[in-house]
């Protein structure tokens, strides 16, 4: 039977999987691993384990990941086993941030740094890891462009910001040392993490006085509710989160029926 190690070698060097990735398969892994008291695992044991995930009432996407992780962690080490994916729901997406309130956690900022990393992933979309990656050469502030380098999936890509966040990164740079990286801890000089990043988010928030649950991601989905609200194109919205796949970005639409109501309602043809 091959190894769990040859295993790990396997999805780095034959399916060029993520260190990220590989690192999420370790933890779930390790964690059946020790419930089941065992590196073995048979068809029934991953079926129970999934149906104890469902009872629990777990999310869709965890319950497919780790039903995708055992099947092929076991089809490479003894032979497989084949669980079923769950169909996943297409939920709204809801409890974005308003314009309003994105201005409240802009103004509660207690220092030029807090205030440039909100704004840059208000007005870019940029994830937190992709956030926390960026280096100063990553940014043209004359043109308001962020250049994201092995983004998700390992993809670069570019996404705009206005004026406004450029003279707050601007304000930023010329207060803080920056190099390599554009945002770093400030005692040890460390890449910024996304950990702090969320600790950091979630107090401005509260100091702003926002009653939601306030984290980086929510800054992603708002920029898209708010592009949509303001009359923004899908093809836009998609380009500026960089999504690959348009269907991704249409959820924000199934989100906003009035949306498409007051389109429809601007150019719906007169027979009457």
């Amino acid at each position: 039977m091959k190894t769990l190690d040859e295993f790990y070698e396997h999805l780095e060097y034959q399916k060029q999987f993520r260190p990220v990735t590989i690192d999420n398969y370790k933890r779930m892994l390790n964690k059946i691993f020790r419930d089941l008291g065992t590196f073995k695992i048979s068809q029934e044991q991953g079926e129970q384990w999934i149906l104890t995930m469902q009872k629990r009432k777990l999310s869709a996407s965890h319950i497919n990941n780790t039903a995708a992780t055992l099947t092929r962690y076991t089809g490479y080490v003894n032979g497989g086993v084949e669980l079923i994916r769950m169909k996943k729901p297409k939920p709204l997406i809801k409890d974005t941030l308003t314009e309003g309130e994105i201005a409240r956690i802009l103004a509660a900022c207690r220092n030029s740094r807090e205030k440039a990393m909100i704004a840059l992933l208000a007005y870019s979309g940029i994830r937190a890891n992709e956030l926390c990656n960026l280096t100063v050469k990553d940014l043209d502030l004359d043109n308001g462009i962020v250049q994201v380098i092995d983004g998700k999936g390992g993809k670069d890509g570019v996404s705009y910001i206005p004026r406004e966040c450029c003279k707050m990164i601007s304000e930023y740079l010329g207060e803080y040392s920056t190099n390599p990286h554009l945002f770093k801890t400030l005692q040890r000089k460390n890449k910024y993490t996304t950990y702090a990043l969320r600790k950091m988010v979630k107090k401005v928030s509260v100091i702003a006085g926002i009653k939601k649950r306030v984290f980086p991601h929510l800054f992603r989905h708002s920029l898209a509710t708010n592009l949509i609200k303001r009359g923004a194109d899908i093809t836009t919205v998609q380009q500026q989160l960089r999504h690959s796949n348009p269907q991704t970005t249409q959820i924000y639409i199934r989100s906003f029926p009035e949306r498409v109501h007051d389109t429809y309602t601007f150019y719906k043809p007169q027979y009457v």
